[in-house]
């Protein structure tokens, strides 16, 4: 367990992440409070837009994120929080 908030996460973690999940775009979070206030919701970016804003800013990064194994879990919705129960638990 990583706490992001006091302990920045790495290039290489990321990159880990983004190999497991497809895209740094699907670890990116669009409800952070950033994303509005940088004027971001009216530019089209690329994966290392999100990729520079990830590791500039934790917030940009969509939460949880659940590594087990060889499997990546993104974010709260109920389905994920559902698949990683069931991955780890059985």
């Amino acid at each position: 367990m990583i706490d992001i908030k006091t302990t920045q996460i790495t290039a290489e973690e990321l990159a880990q992440m983004k190999e497991l999940s497809g895209s740094y775009e699907s670890l990116f979070s669009q409800r952070a409070l950033k994303y509005k206030a940088l004027g971001l919701k009216d530019k089209t970016l690329t994966e290392d837009d999100f990729k520079k804003y990830i590791l500039e800013e934790y917030t940009f990064l969509k939460r949880p994120v659940i590594l087990f194994e060889d499997q990546i879990f993104v974010g709260n919705a109920a389905k994920n929080v559902a698949a990683a129960d069931a991955a780890i638990n059985g």
